[in-house]
């Protein structure tokens, strides 16, 4: 007889890993002990970090998970991409981050991606149930999770503010025109810098220097135009040769820095649709002078040049002799300065903003040739020291300044290559040419000679022989460092010129003391300058356009 009293048995789960699910502690954290609950808190969080939407693939919502597991697939896969154009055409690479509609859609991406990792993490916490944590557990879990969140989509937020930044600056900077095509192998750049004051139309150039940049391998020359120049020759195509058909001619006043003020105020009706008549002008009396094309401009204006040294955190210099900071013109026909507001002494320095555009700019006591190596070597040091980690810890200031201090008529859609060459051109020496001395006599940019320059910017410029390996860059021979001549002078230099040796070379001794070994101090000079013996003090400086970037 069957007991119907007896127990019956218990009916087996119909789905045993249905029922098994249940006592995971990640899906099912209710009942688990505490330290289970610390591990799955940190896990998940870390999960988040690491592969977003894994967390809730695993411990939530699985449609949101496999939804946020596809993007980040689909970022990862990208930055794949974006690293082998990186190796395989970096310019490229460089253009889509600098083009006006890629880096907008980028910033929204990125501002997407930003919103929706925070969104996770949010998610995250939700998952994490910080009730059924231990009390002393809870804030560090949390403090995890923010230190995630910032590092995350903070990150991504900061990236897409900063290329929210250089978009700007781009779009200020750099013009929107057609990209210039190398010419014989070359980019050719006219640097000026100047100053654009109120009570003037039109910026005048106080210096000028044309970088020139092999398109294929990065070489870079510098050739520096002094201001003074007379004669000015523009090129076949300018529309000024209508004006001065025989080259800028009308007196001791045509002076090549004074073709920008000219144009800007008497011929721009010559330059129909151009931004900049000034500056196109005298761009294209440097190609005519010079015999080369110079296919665009950068405009620095000195006045603003020192908020980007600043931004910068300054640049480092070695100087040869004291240069002054001049004080008020009391006699300007001679040059005569009154009592100097300081001194940057001879030897090592740091340069904030304002003593670096002095150091650049003051040519009291010698010749505007001192000035022109000072210049050089203020924009190699500049180019040494602007290096990654500079660049990136400052990259806010550098650039809000630079919409302050530069403008171009370079093409925003060849920023690519150019960054491209300038990486390829870091690290090799320079050349250099100077309209001056060392390079021609003191009285040269007086009655130029322009057949002679032709031959010298043809002989700088021209390519490496074969023989030679990729990454030297072969200096004209009297374009070479070295000791002086037993005449005194730099290998090939004209006579009477004043040897002054290259900006990069830094195999010259600043000159600290008196010939009497007496150290040359700020008094000193400016007791000769109260005595009015300036004569001692032209003697004590002469050396002040040696400098080498450090």
């Amino acid at each position: 007889m069957t007991n119907s009293y007896a127990p019956s048995r218990q009916a087996a789960p119909r789905n045993p890993t249905a029922a098994a699910s249940l006592t995971n502690p990640v899906r099912y954290p209710s009942g688990a002990a505490a330290p289970v609950l610390t591990k799955r808190a940190f896990l998940l969080v870390l999960m988040t970090l690491l592969v977003p939407g894994s967390a809730q693939t695993v411990a939530g919502n699985r449609r949101l998970g496999r939804f946020a597991l596809r993007v980040t697939l689909t970022v990862w896969v990208l930055g794949l991409v974006a690293a082998a154009l990186l190796l395989a055409s970096r310019s490229t690479l460089i253009n889509l981050f600098t083009s006006p509609v890629a880096s907008l859609l980028l910033i929204i991406c990125l501002l997407a991606l930003a919103v929706g990792w925070a969104a996770l993490f949010i998610n995250t916490l939700r998952l994490i149930r910080p009730v059924l944590l231990a009390p002393k557990v809870r804030p560090a879990v949390v403090a995890a999770l923010v230190l995630a969140m910032i590092l995350s989509s903070g990150s991504l937020g900061y990236a897409a503010y900063l290329l929210n930044v250089s978009r700007d600056a781009i779009g200020n900077i750099f013009s929107a025109g057609p990209a210039m095509e190398p010419s014989e192998g070359r980019y050719n750049f006219l640097m000026m810098g100047g100053d654009a004051g109120s009570d003037r139309t039109g910026r005048r150039p106080d210096s000028l220097s044309v970088i020139s940049v092999d398109a294929s391998t990065g070489a870079t020359a510098i050739i520096s135009v002094p201001r003074n120049l007379q004669n000015a020759q523009f090129s076949e195509d300018s529309p000024m040769r209508s004006i001065y058909p025989d080259g800028y001619d009308c007196g001791n006043e045509c002076l090549i820095n004074a073709i920008n003020t000219e144009v800007t105020n008497e011929h721009k009706d010559l330059y129909p649709g151009v931004e900049d008549p000034g500056a196109q002008a005298t761009m294209e009396a440097v190609s005519g002078t010079l015999g080369i094309e110079v296919q665009a401009y950068v405009l620095v204006d000195m006045d603003g040049f020192e908020r980007l040294i600043d931004a910068m955190g300054g640049i480092k210099i070695k100087a040869g002799g004291w240069v002054p900071i001049s004080g008020e013109t009391v006699d300007e026909a001679n040059g005569i300065h009154g009592m100097p507001l300081g001194w940057i002494p001879a030897g090592d320095n740091t340069l904030d903003g304002y003593h670096a555009l002095w150091y650049g700019r003051s040519r009291e006591f010698v010749d505007d040739y001192a000035r022109i190596a000072r210049q050089q070597c203020v924009q190699q040091a500049m180019l040494k020291q602007l290096d990654p980690a500079t660049l990136l810890s400052k990259f806010e200031d550098i650039v809000k300044a630079g919409t302050k201090v530069v403008d171009s008529n370079i093409s925003s859609s060849q920023l690519g290559s150019f960054v491209d060459l300038a990486m390829k051109s870091k690290g090799q020496e320079m050349s250099r040419l100077t309209i001056g001395p060392p390079d021609f006599d003191a009285s040269f940019s007086t009655v130029p000679d322009f057949d002679q320059i032709h031959q010298k910017v043809d002989a700088l410029l021209a390519p490496a022989p074969a023989a030679a390996a990729a990454d030297d860059v072969i200096l004209p021979q009297d374009q070479v460092p070295g000791p002086l001549s037993a005449a005194g002078r730099m290998p090939g230099a004209l006579p009477g010129t004043q040897p002054a040796p290259s900006p990069s070379s830094s195999d010259f001794t600043p000159v600290t003391t008196t010939p009497d070994g007496e150290p040359i101090t700020e008094e000193m000079l400016n007791e000769f300058k109260r005595l009015g013996d300036e004569q001692s003090i032209r003697n004590l400086v002469a050396t002040n356009g040696q400098c080498a970037p450090l």
